[in-house]
């Protein structure tokens, strides 16, 4: 499978949410990491057909799906960033109800999955519950079973892991990579732990703009040489603060171990240090 994004372009009135967007993807999880609005959740709507491009070509094993998006929906399983269901009606009820509109008419069927995705988000023992009376991480992953309905092969998930609790987010990373097999799996967030523990590849995107990494050694090397460790006193921290940028503080028994962002040696006692995902991600953001 392939999925391949040509010179996406989308505006709203003179503000560019997208511009002139080129991604791929094949089989696995590949991450869309940025800033709130960058343009992440725009681009992600155009994928599932709810808007249109200006502009630009998407294609899905050869297939432009823009053209063909009324047959190719079925095939999507896509959690907005803000998953809404009638509050009054059970969680049997509202999977029952998104699988018809999914095109599973068959009633077995759709028991038969929904019964299954219920228990793989671990919602088994709710499916009688009012969506009104579930709690944010049981809503949200709600949402993570209703894009599982259907067997999609291409699904999207937009922060994916918000109102999740620690354990809530380690079973999603792992539900998210069993069903990844044979499918594209494109995950939005601003939360770089979730791309980083998760992901196949990565993409990152500011102000409409993407660049496509192919792989997170290139990330960690955008900051090489400009990330150091000083040992610094406690009472000396303020005036780093002031001169660089800090990324990162650790106490130790003679004060704080501090990590800062400067293009040259801050300091003579400096030492230049391997950077992380994340220093290699604000070194982007703010290149």
């Amino acid at each position: 499978m392939r999925l391949n994004v040509e010179g996406l372009v989308k505006d709203y009135g003179k503000k560019r949410a997208l511009d002139s967007v080129n991604l791929t993807a094949s089989n696995g999880i590949y991450g869309l990491l940025g800033p709130n609005g960058a343009g992440k959740t725009t681009l992600m709507r155009i994928l599932a057909g709810i808007i249109s491009p200006d502009r630009g070509r998407v294609t899905f094993d050869g297939e432009d799906i823009l053209k063909n998006m009324e047959q190719f929906r079925y095939k999507i399983g896509y959690l907005p960033q803000e998953f809404g269901c009638y509050k009054s009606i059970s969680v049997e009820e509202c999977l029952d109800t998104i699988g018809i509109l999914k095109g599973i008419s068959n009633k077995e069927e759709r028991k038969k999955q929904i019964e299954k995705i219920l228990f793989e988000v671990n919602l088994s023992t709710e499916l009688k519950k009012k969506v009104g009376a579930l709690s944010g991480g049981m809503r949200r992953r709600l949402g993570i079973a209703q894009a599982m309905l259907g067997n999609p092969v291409f699904i999207m998930v937009d922060e994916p892991t918000a109102g999740l609790d620690p354990e809530e987010r380690i079973r999603f990373r792992g539900f998210i990579r069993k069903v990844s097999v044979g499918r594209i799996v494109l995950l939005s967030t601003h939360i770089i732990e979730d791309i980083k523990n998760n992901c196949d590849g990565l993409a990152l995107i500011k102000n409409g703009k993407i660049e496509q990494f192919s792989g997170f050694n290139d990330l960690e090397n955008m900051a090489k040489g400009r990330v150091w460790k000083l040992n610094i006193k406690t009472n000396e921290y303020q005036k780093i603060e002031e001169q660089y940028k800090v990324l990162s503080t650790n106490t130790n028994d003679n004060g704080l171990e501090v990590r800062v962002y400067s293009e040259k040696k801050p300091y003579e006692d400096a030492k230049e240090v391997q950077p992380t995902v994340e220093e290699g991600y604000l070194t982007w953001i703010n290149k």
